[in-house]
């Protein structure tokens, strides 16, 4: 078994894919040079935040500083004034706040989301508050521009409301740079004036640029006209890597999530992540293997499959880091990369897509992430004790079941040669949470130098808004 194992138990299981079947150590000889690039770019971007070759969209140099969210520093990001503040909103959301609704799309929609589902569970808004442990219920809104959906939040809200004796308050965090974002701005002018039309109380949060000069967007304008408090969506920080800043932490502030054991978790990958030596990185290890796979092997498609329901969402922010930062043209114009990710789920998708992985074109990567203790136990009764086929796994516990699927699935798909990863957590909490989803942002940059391509512009993503526009003013003046 080829692993690398963390002090907490995190662990990188690469046997799946290094070995001489599949990416052998002769390939990554042939990409010393290419590594050796790698991991000075990665001490360069950590000493003076500087990527070579990366502008804002406006054209500008711009400095890349997610490397520092781990550490709560006074010249950081994350400093303790930052922490104690949104921990201070935690406070006073479970003191006054009945429900939350976020208004946020990709990076400002999809972390906060993951928080949400690992810390509270679908039945969250469901129980009561003493069950939450006063903390308030919370919905998301602003990632889509559904007329259907937020109908139904509106009505949710009221029919909260209307059961409380006493008087219901809403909190809605608005989450946008600019301002500008049409999804959560629109559903969020929709959802705060039915608020207010239902006599509902209402504070509104304004997560944005904090600028207050020449450079001052529209909703911090808005924010200081309304009274309204203000956190950061800060510059050198991308929104798929965001959660790790006031954006994603500001949700797992007002859920009562531990936003400090979550950066230490991202701490301890990122300590991994400053070794030159890849069996001891997992992040740089990764890159390398997906990178080789890729480009040799033809791997171009990579499967998320972490086994849980609750972490599904944790796939659906993989796919906008990996799709967002990698997909595009290299920087010296001789081509384009880009490796196109899908999420499964397991065990779901052993019954949607495995068929797929196992037997349909060899072009995929499948990344497991296991729990190995779940620190919940579901037996299943003997209840049908007279039947085989039933009683073959009665007296299991549903956890086991599940792990056994992966190993299963795993075994299978490496008795066909087809490529597979597997990330091990200890147990699913803050710290393991925070120490994946920190080696995916280091994976990405590294495999970002290796491919050539800026991992930290999206100029793909600008084109359909410039013509969006125009088209939206069209409909207004008909």
């Amino acid at each position: 078994m080829s692993k690398i194992v963390l002090p907490s138990g995190f662990t990188f299981d690469y046997t799946n894919v290094l070995n001489e079947w599949a990416v052998t150590d002769e390939d990554m000889r042939n990409e010393f040079d290419n590594v050796a690039n790698a991991v000075k770019a990665a001490a360069k971007v950590r000493f003076n935040g500087v990527v070579d070759g990366h502008l804002s969209k406006d054209g500008t140099p711009e400095k890349v500083l997610f490397p520092e969210l781990p550490y709560v520093e006074d010249d950081h990001l994350n400093s303790e004034a930052v922490l104690k503040r949104l921990e201070a909103l935690g406070a006073h959301a479970k003191e006054s706040i009945d429900a939350v609704v976020s208004f946020g799309i990709g990076g400002s929609y999809l972390g906060g989301k993951v928080l949400f589902d690992v810390h509270c569970g679908e039945f969250w808004n469901q129980k009561t508050a003493e069950q939450r442990n006063g903390y308030p219920q919370l919905y998301f809104s602003g990632n889509n521009a559904d007329s259907k959906r937020t109908k139904e939040l509106i009505d949710a809200l009221k029919d909260s409301a209307a059961r409380k004796e006493s008087d219901f308050k809403v909190m809605l965090i608005v989450i946008s740079k600019s301002g500008s974002t049409i999804e959560p701005m629109s559903n969020f002018m929709v959802v705060q004036e039915a608020m207010l039309q239902a006599g509902i109380g209402v504070e509104v949060i304004a997560v944005t640029d904090p600028r207050d000069d020449e450079k001052e967007t529209l909703l911090h304008k808005l924010a200081v006209s309304q009274n309204w408090p203000i956190f950061a969506v800060p510059d050198g920080v991308g929104g798929r890597f965001s959660v790790f800043t006031e954006v994603g932490l500001i949700i797992g502030a007002v859920i009562g999530f531990d936003i400090r054991s979550f950066l230490d978790g991202a701490k301890e990958i990122d300590q991994a992540c400053k070794s030159g030596n890849m069996l001891q990185n997992p992040a740089l290890l990764s890159a390398i293997l997906k990178y080789i796979a890729s480009e040799k092997y033809g791997r171009t498609i990579e499967v998320m499959m972490p086994y849980g329901d609750s972490l599904k969402s944790l796939a659906e922010w993989y796919v906008q880091l990996l799709a967002e930062s990698l997909g595009k043209e290299k920087a010296d114009k001789s081509g384009r990369y880009g490796r196109t990710p899908v999420v499964a789920v397991g065990t779901t998708d052993m019954h949607a897509q495995t068929q797929e992985h196992q037997e349909g074109r060899l072009n995929k990567v499948v990344t497991f992430v296991k729990v190995a203790d779940w620190e919940t136990e579901l037996v299943v009764p003997h209840t049908y004790a007279d039947i085989p086929t039933l009683e073959a796994f009665s007296g299991l516990d549903l956890a086991t079941i599940m792990n056994t699927a992966l190993e299963a699935n795993s075994e299978a798909l490496t008795g066909d040669k087809r490529f597979n990863l597997t990330i091990e957590l200890p147990t699913l909490n803050a710290f393991f949470l925070g120490a994946f989803m920190f080696m995916q942002c280091w994976a990405i940059f590294y495999e970002g130098q290796l491919a050539n391509v800026d991992a930290f512009n999206q100029p793909g993503v600008e084109v359909y808004k410039k013509l969006l526009g125009p088209k939206l003013a069209a409909h207004k003046n008909k």
